[in-house]
């Protein structure tokens, strides 16, 4: 077995095995007792307690007092990364492709509390009805792109969202009840789209798919906007949806090159 490479004086060891515990959580894994995270990382059940407990007190994990699963908030450990050049470098020329080809705008945004935050977006060559730039910020609940990264939030944080959201009816058409937004979200979950038809503004329809990073996760979702007079809801499917999968997975393709 090779020797690991020496460590320097400066090497901090508990930043490693706090990060460890972050990483022993995955797709599989996605909800731990306290044993597994120490098996998994090879940490005492005491040690692996207060990691968990620390990175609890900070938002980055959730326990129902026997089981512990990370919160959205630990993707802002990703976020600077991405959204700061990577991400939004890596898409705007598929993009930009995009809107070309069918002529309406497109936008990437990710998950920051229970609003979404546009991290990237071009714009149609047409008037549109909302002014949405790079760093706006809109309810989770009634945004397509929301609604994507809503529907693969950890359950146990879904939970607690549902709980305490507040809905307000920006239109007559607003999901109205926490039960109808999550049989809307397990609708998303199932389908891999979403498709939000004047929730936020009469004239208004979105359609989102999800943007996962190498290791699987979505860690994003990207939409395209169009006026409702453009056609019907199934119009927008059929013409729209494979060009937006299309660019999406061109995205994905590219950031698994510079991972």
């Amino acid at each position: 077995m090779p020797t690991p490479p020496a460590r320097s004086a400066d090497f901090v060891q508990s930043l490693e095995r706090g990060l460890a515990v972050i990483k022993a959580f995955d797709a599989n894994d996605a909800a731990l007792t306290l044993s597994d995270v120490a098996r998994k990382t090879g940490l005492t059940r005491a040690a692996a307690r207060r990691f968990l407990h620390t990175l609890e007190q900070l938002g980055y994990v959730r326990s129902d007092g026997r089981l512990f699963s990370l919160r959205p908030r630990v993707l802002e450990l990703g976020y600077a990364y991405l959204s700061g050049q990577t991400l939004p470098e890596v898409a705007h020329p598929h993009m930009e492709q995009y809107t070309a080809r069918v002529h309406e705008s497109t936008s990437i945004s990710v998950l920051d509390g229970d609003d979404v935050i546009y991290i990237a977006r071009v714009e149609a060559k047409r008037i549109m009805r909302v002014a949405i730039t790079v760093g706006t910020r809109l309810p989770a609940y009634a945004t397509s792109m929301g609604r994507v990264l809503l529907a693969h939030a950890p359950e146990a944080w879904l939970d607690d969202y549902l709980a305490r959201v507040e809905l307000v009816q920006a239109t007559p058409q607003t999901v109205a009840t926490q039960a109808e937004l999550a049989a809307v979200l397990a609708q998303v979950r199932a389908e891999g789209y979403a498709l939000v038809d004047q929730e936020l503004e009469i004239g208004l329809r979105s359609l989102a798919v999800p943007i996962h990073a190498p290791s699987g996760q979505t860690v994003a979702a990207m939409n395209t906007s169009t006026d409702a007079r453009r056609g019907t809801p199934q119009d927008v499917l059929t013409e729209l949806l494979p060009v937006l999968r299309e660019t999406a997975a061109a995205i994905e393709a590219d950031l698994h090159v510079n991972a």
